[in-house]
């Protein structure tokens, strides 16, 4: 009688590891590739975040927040904008292939002896991030940074760089719970994201950190510093010509490599 129990059990338990450790690992890789293929050509409606930060203003019983998000294409958008974005950000952006491991090793050695954290995180891998996972703290935080290499390997697999950076300026948040470069060009400054000017695109890309603390609208003495700051990285890298578009756009992903700056 205990065999003939027991074998039933057994059958199902390795089901269930075979599920857990074959099937599941399979059904995510099918359905991420399928995410980021499709986002290539689909202009995403909203975001983990977006939806993150709707939850948590439930949670709080906050029941008039809405996010502020309206999508514009690249050409729709400043020209400005895209390279203030890299200045402030992700100055190797047209090179690497969705890392940055010397910045990376940078933070890392900054965090060890300051209170205040610096991000190593190169575009790509904040699209990832705020597109496809959450923002986690503790141990949720460490679950999370390898779904988020992945689908930034995805990413720069799939999407050319233009796409990355559009996605970016479109999700990112530019003040509490709004979202995108249109919504925040609206709110902040009363124009449309495609006619913001160089010192307003700087301004939006100095308060990336903390949108939350810092205002572009009404900014403090670090936004300002911040600001210039990203001004004249924009003219040293050389302007909006240091994101021309790559040309093959028939290929899934042209990986046509510039010289270093």
């Amino acid at each position: 009688m205990t065999s003939t129990k027991t074998k039933p059990r057994r059958s199902r338990g390795r089901k269930l590891l075979r599920f857990i450790f074959l099937w599941l690992p399979l059904l995510f890789i099918v359905i991420s590739v399928s995410q980021v293929i499709l986002m290539r050509w689909v202009h995403p409606v909203t975001s983990s975040f977006m939806i993150g930060r709707q939850v948590d203003a439930w949670l709080e019983k906050d029941w008039e927040y809405r996010a502020s998000y309206e999508w514009k294409s690249e050409s729709q958008l400043s020209k400005h904008l895209p390279i203030a974005l890299v200045a402030a950000e992700d100055q190797k952006f047209p090179d690497h292939d969705g890392f940055d491991f010397e910045a990376m090793e940078k933070a890392m050695e900054h965090n060890k002896n300051s209170k205040k954290i610096k991000g190593g995180s190169t575009i790509s891998q904040q699209v990832a991030k705020n597109l496809f996972c959450w923002n986690g703290h503790g141990i949720t935080r460490y679950l999370r940074k390898p779904v988020e290499a992945w689908y930034t390997m995805l990413i720069e697999f799939f999407w050319p760089k233009h796409r990355i950076i559009e996605v970016y300026a479109n999700i990112a948040e530019f003040g509490d719970g709004v979202y995108g470069a249109e919504s925040a060009a609206k709110r902040f400054f009363g124009k449309s994201a495609k006619n913001l000017t160089p010192n307003e695109s700087a301004r939006l890309a100095a308060v990336l950190p903390n949108p939350k603390k810092y205002s572009a609208k009404n900014p403090g003495p670090y936004v300002n510093r911040r600001a210039r700051w990203i001004e004249r990285q924009m003219r040293q890298l050389g302007g909006p010509g240091y994101l021309a578009e790559e040309p093959a756009e028939a290929d899934v992903k042209p990986k046509a490599k510039r010289k270093k700056r």
